[in-house]
């Protein structure tokens, strides 16, 4: 349904470091690269983070991002933490959502809530 999102960011080089780290262990890669925006995907840039051009204030965004397995969370709370990012919540099962629902919550560099989340059975 989505076609792709896009966040923008106050310091887009230390976003860039960030997220290429973390998408890298959901199978995510840089795929655009402008002056002013950078676009991150699979198969094309679906997600993209851009210079901070509109508005004022903060505003948090919640991006959660399909991991193929729990190991893949696992990998993106480690990448995100050593980009110095706050862990929200260690990954973990979250019944609440439903009986295979793992995911890790961590914040970029722009407080954003960032989240890997694999449905699938522990293997």
């Amino acid at each position: 349904m989505i076609d792709h999102l896009g966040i923008q960011c106050t310091d887009l080089p230390a976003s860039a470091r960030f997220y290429d780290a973390v998408l890298a262990t959901v199978g995510g890669r840089r795929m655009m690269d402008f002056e002013v925006a950078i676009g991150y995907g699979t198969d094309h840039p679906d997600f993209w983070i851009g210079t901070h051009q509109t508005g004022e204030g903060f505003k948090e965004s919640h991006i959660a991002f399909a991991a193929p397995d729990r190991a893949a969370v696992d990998a993106f709370r480690d990448a995100a933490v050593a980009h110095g990012a706050e862990v929200l919540h260690e990954p973990r099962l979250w019944p609440e959502y439903h009986e295979h629902y793992y995911g890790a919550f961590v914040r970029d560099p722009d407080g954003n809530n960032v989240e890997a989340v694999c449905h699938r059975p522990e293997a």
